[in-house]
C-alpha cells in the first residue's frame, strides 16, 4: 500500500457548544496542524498514487478557507458543534474538492489542536 501525506497549518477559533463544555466553551483560538494522506495499493503510469503539487494546492485552498475564522459561524458547522473530529471530515470534502485521486483509493485526515490531542477521519475515494 502505498501513501501521500501533506500537511498544512493555520489558526482558527471556536468554541464548544455542548453542555458542560468547561472552558472549550469560551471562545478561544488553536493552532491546527492537518495532514492529508492519501492511500492506495497501485501507482498510475506516471508512478504516482497522486499529483502532490495539486494536493498541495488543494490543502493550501482549504486551510486558508478556514484560517483566522470562527468556526461556529462558517456554514459548514450549522447546527454541529465546531469540534475538531467535524473539522476533519470538512476539511477532507473540501480538500477533494481540488484533487483528483488518480489510483489513491483512501483519505485520511488528521488534525492536530495545538500539542494537545489528534484525531482523525478516514473515507474511501
Amino acid at each position: 500500500m502505498y501513501r501521500v501525506s501533506v500537511s498544512r497549518t493555520f489558526v482558527a477559533q471556536h468554541y464548544l457548544t455542548v453542555p458542560d463544555p468547561g472552558p472549550e466553551g469560551e471562545l478561544h483560538s488553536h493552532t491546527f496542524t492537518v495532514e492529508a494522506t492519501f492511500h492506495g495499493p497501485e501507482l498510475n503510469e506516471f508512478g504516482y498514487l497522486v499529483d502532490i503539487d495539486r494536493v498541495s494546492d488543494g490543502m493550501d485552498i482549504t486551510a486558508d478557507f478556514f484560517r483566522d475564522q470562527l468556526l461556529n459561524d462558517l456554514p459548514e458547522f450549522e447546527g454541529l458543534n465546531p469540534s475538531a473530529e467535524h473539522l476533519a471530515r470538512l476539511f477532507a470534502s473540501r480538500v477533494l474538492e481540488h484533487v483528483s485521486p488518480a489510483t489513491a483509493t483512501e483519505l485520511e485526515i488528521s488534525v492536530q489542536e495545538d500539542d494537545v490531542a489528534t484525531v482523525g477521519y478516514r473515507t474511501g475515494l
